[in-house]
């Protein structure tokens, strides 16, 4: 369980294939805190550290991973968002995220305003009755409140600290993210699936 609050970012140090998995091998400043086996979101997607050498940490993704969200997209070089796994006792500063990825979206519009960033996006519209105004969505795991919902867009605008400290200085118009809906909601809309029948 996670919550969307982004610790640090890494720095992909090396992608290599194995049949359908893919292995990331992770450079990151936090992996002398890590330890094999342990569950870490990257840009939103739950990955477990299966090796872990100096300054580097692998981890492996399979197929379905794969086909479901952005990391087929991932290379050497490119920078993702990490958060560890909550720990018990500790403040929920965003909300309940699984580390499930949903789907991916496509950045349409990135706005800079004075202070702030404006970012869009798009998604399929078969996840429609999961987005709300003003309800909240895990984008690249990052914990956000959305609005100006359309059948198959949103908004969200991006704070400073957020936009420095997270790949969100990355993304511009065109760039697939990583979309995880708010499990309440998921339950919500399934208990009515179930009702209907």
């Amino acid at each position: 369980m996670f919550t969307g609050i982004i610790e640090t970012t890494a720095t992909i140090a090396e992608v290599a294939q194995e049949g359908t998995n893919y292995h990331f091998t992770v450079n990151s400043n936090i992996t002398n805190q890590l330890k094999i086996d342990q569950s870490v979101a990257h840009n939103g997607v739950c990955l477990t550290v299966v090796k872990i050498e100096g300054d580097n940490y692998t981890v492996t993704a399979v197929a379905e991973t794969i086909n479901k969200t952005s990391l087929g997209d991932w290379q050497q070089g490119d920078v993702v968002n990490l958060e560890r796994a909550l720990k018990a006792g500790d403040r929920l500063d965003g909300h309940f995220v699984q580390g499930h990825v949903d789907t991916t979206g496509t950045c349409i519009e990135k706005q800079t305003l004075d202070g702030s960033w404006l970012f869009r996006f798009r998604f399929p519209a078969l996840f429609a009755a999961l987005v709300i105004e003003k309800g909240s969505i895990c984008i690249n795991g990052v914990s956000l409140t959305i609005f100006n919902v359309g059948r198959d867009e949103f908004t969200v605008t991006i704070i400073p600290y957020t936009y420095e400290h997270t790949n969100f200085s990355t993304l511009e118009d065109g760039d697939r993210v990583n979309l995880e809906f708010d499990v309440l909601g998921k339950y919500a809309q399934r208990m009515w699936e179930l009702k209907q029948g």
